[in-house]
């Protein structure tokens, strides 16, 4: 699955003007995460086209889970649309489970909504 829309300059901006938001990763792949108290929410999540499948999401996705238990997060929690099966195959692998669900949350023009499925794990500093 490919989002509607990319993210723009601005809004990314606007992300990391907040407490608690940092970027993990580097170009080819980079988390977008953030900490409250003992929370960490992964934001996003891209990888470029060119650089699929050589482990660069899950090297930033772990670097995400590291800088976050750097910062005091006990459980990391993230969305996904449940029709973006390569993105759940990683989050799974990396030891996230399905605690929720948005119904229809993901809307785009000409194609049926799609539901977020809400997912969780605890961070270790092993």
């Amino acid at each position: 699955m490919i989002l509607p829309r990319p993210w723009s300059v601005a809004e990314f901006a606007s992300l990391l003007s907040f407490p608690g938001t940092f970027v993990t990763g580097a170009a080819q792949a980079f988390a977008l995460g953030r900490v409250i108290l003992d929370e960490a929410e992964l934001l996003t999540l891209a990888t470029h086209p060119d650089y699929r499948r050589q482990g660069l999401a899950r090297a930033a996705l772990s670097a995400f889970e590291t800088a976050a238990l750097a910062r005091g997060a006990a459980t990391a929690f993230l969305e996904v649309a449940e029709n973006n099966a390569p993105a759940r195959a990683l989050y799974c692998a990396a030891g996230y489970t399905v605690t929720g669900r948005r119904p229809g949350y993901y809307r785009t023009t000409g194609s049926a909504p799609v539901d977020a499925l809400l997912m969780a794990r605890l961070l270790s500093a092993e």
